[in-house]
């Protein structure tokens, strides 16, 4: 196992080993009576912990029709969970401000002393029931919260995608084909959870933009053609004046880009694996660059993203819209002439707080930049991956429009 996998794996193993025990010491603990209930709510706990850890490992040790039903169940769970935690972190984060405002605050002076408090008996046994209360209390307040917000980020996740639409300047841009609009679909990620009935909606609200032309710039399925070709074939419908194009992403890679390739070219979308080819005709045109994913290849050890040969043979002072399903490589891209790159892969984080942390990993994370007079927009995703939910980042359709 390459040391990146395993180090990515064991920290999401530390990640939900930490998360599962704040849960049970801020849920479990205050909410749940009597021995037996707790021990079982802890073996639960622990066993989603193994299975988050080790997911690799224990899908091999099923029987294949158990898998997706597996990915299903642990996916819902990471959201639920993740939603649960930040429920409570801010809470807790609540309470512990309120109590440092309340420490710094100046004690008023009184104008005479108070007569002492009567002794009782009673006394800690009422605090005590009371800190249980309170405890209990905010315990199932982020309980509800939690599972409030899991809940909205299911409907955001399976509502139809946000259209944007976005003008971009391209300076090479022929007079004759200012306003051409392409509608970008990324990161759709036909699945467990995204299947046809989704597929056959997303193409309707595309088509009803009324492109120029299609750009499909990957992550498309998390499956082999056998078991997705019937939900991904809806993209057939799709109808513009130039055509659908696909460039590949790293999960195409892992679920096999050469069946996947031939199989979209069935449907009569071209596939650009590290070529160009020429939008529109004689008189005016430019030229639709797509290059493989920027990781795949390499961890697949097959051919991978090289913008040497997609740009072979093209005249640099053609405009040049490239497809690359990764944000990588722009400012590389810009300068060999390339004045728009369309991407996607960062889902804009997904879910809080990876929406706020997706920055640090990406300069470009979501939404539209520019450098010197090139531009890219990278898209949040038409789908999700993991977790079928979406929170501070909803799914979007892109129409760019390129003007001269």
């Amino acid at each position: 196992m390459p040391l990146r996998l395993f180090s990515f794996s064991m920290l999401i193993g530390l990640g939900a080993l930490l998360g599962h025990l704040y849960l049970y010491r801020r849920l479990v603990r205050p909410l749940v009576q009597g021995r037996w209930p707790r021990l079982m709510a802890l073996g639960v706990l622990v066993a989603m912990t193994g299975v988050l850890g080790f997911r690799r490992t224990v899908l091999d040790l099923l029987p294949e029709s158990a898998e997706g039903l597996l990915n299903m169940a642990m996916y819902t769970w990471m959201g639920v969970a993740l939603c649960l935690v930040i429920a409570l972190l801010v809470t807790d984060v609540g309470r512990g401000l309120a109590a440092l405002a309340r420490r710094l605050r100046p004690a008023a002076r009184p104008e005479a002393p108070l007569p002492a408090p009567a002794a009782s008996a009673s006394s800690p046994n009422v605090d005590e029931e009371r800190r249980r209360f309170l405890g209990q209390a905010v315990a199932g307040g982020a309980f509800v919260a939690g599972g409030g917000l899991a809940s909205y980020g299911s409907w955001r996740a399976f509502s139809p995608p946000l259209v944007t639409e976005v003008a971009v300047k391209v300076p090479k841009l022929p007079r004759a084909l200012d306003g051409l609009s392409i509608v970008q679909l990324t990161d759709i990620h036909v699945g467990h959870f995204i299947q046809r009935k989704y597929m056959d909606a997303l193409v309707q609200q595309a088509n009803a933009l009324r492109p120029d032309l299609f750009a499909i710039t990957g992550d498309l399925v998390d499956g082999d053609v056998a078991s997705l070709g019937g939900h991904v074939s809806a993209l057939a419908a799709l109808k513009s004046r130039y055509g659908s194009y696909f460039v590949t992403g790293n999960h195409d890679y892992y679920s096999g880009d050469e069946a996947w390739t031939a199989f979209l070219e069935s449907l009569g979308i071209e596939v650009l694996r590290n070529r160009h080819v020429r939008i529109g005709d004689a008189g005016a045109s430019l030229d639709l660059v797509g290059v493989d994913d920027w990781s795949g290849g390499r961890r697949r050890n097959k051919q991978g993203y090289d913008l040497d040969q997609a740009l072979a043979g093209r005249d640099p002072d053609r405009a040049a819209v490239l497809l690359a399903h990764q944000p990588a490589n722009f400012k590389v891209a810009a300068e060999r002439g390339v004045d728009l790159q369309i991407s996607g892969h960062t889902h804009g984080g997904q879910l809080a707080p990876m929406t706020f942390l997706i920055s640090l990993a990406w300069e470009h994370s979501a939404g539209l930049y520019g450098h010197g007079d090139s531009s890219i927009y990278v898209s949040r995703g038409c789908g999700f991956w993991g977790p079928p939910m979406r929170v501070g980042s909803p799914p979007e359709i892109v129409k760019l429009v390129l003007t001269a």
